[in-house]
């Protein structure tokens, strides 16, 4: 089955979508009725189902799961780690994220490019430092880090979700980027 040439350079056999399981295929389906189309990611991790759906399971979990920090704060860490590893999968996808929940594509240009510019209130600047950190000098987050959160209003559950968002997008950034996965086209022109 051809690739279409802006899903990834990594030329890993994908079954046709009629192959994958009900579940998937109906998972598919949402992102299609939600989205309008599927991510390249899910596409590219279709070649395992059990890989998908580990992925999308965690996916899931970690950013639309009921949690202290909003869906927006998520999207942002991800942002954040995206731009500090340079993936661009990431950093197109969940740039796009940042600007519909938002409402403000400038906020989602700044987080791209350069977080520290961005006007953010102390609890969202403090979450990003800890993201930021721990994604470039892991080794030296320590009780200080946890404490400057706690300041800003997170809780130690917040803390531990926002640890776990910033290790899943270490993980991804990487993957993304060892397999040359491309974003959707249709990513660069949301929330515009």
């Amino acid at each position: 089955m051809p690739q279409p040439k802006h899903l990834t350079g990594l030329k890993i056999r994908r079954p046709p979508r009629a192959k994958l399981d009900p579940d998937m295929q109906k998972y598919f389906g949402v992102c299609e009725e939600k989205l309008g189309f599927v991510p390249n990611v899910l596409a590219a991790y279709s070649f395992s189902q059990p890989k998908l759906r580990a992925f999308v399971n965690l996916y899931n979990d970690l950013m639309l799961a009921e949690s202290g920090l909003s869906k927006l704060e998520r999207e942002m860490l991800a942002v954040v780690v995206s731009s500090a590893n340079r993936c661009y999968y990431c950093l197109t996808a969940h740039g796009a994220a940042v600007r519909a929940l938002s409402g403000d594509a400038e906020l989602g240009e700044m987080l791209v490019m350069n977080w520290r510019t961005a006007k953010l209130p102390a609890r969202e600047r403090a979450l990003l430092e800890f993201a930021h950190k721990l994604t470039v000098t892991p080794a030296e987050v320590g009780e200080a880090d946890r404490a400057a959160l706690r300041e800003a209003g997170f809780a130690e559950c917040d803390i531990w979700d926002a640890a776990s968002v910033v290790g899943f997008f270490n993980y991804t950034n990487r993957v993304a980027t060892a397999t040359d996965m491309m974003p959707n086209p249709e990513y660069h022109g949301q929330a515009r």
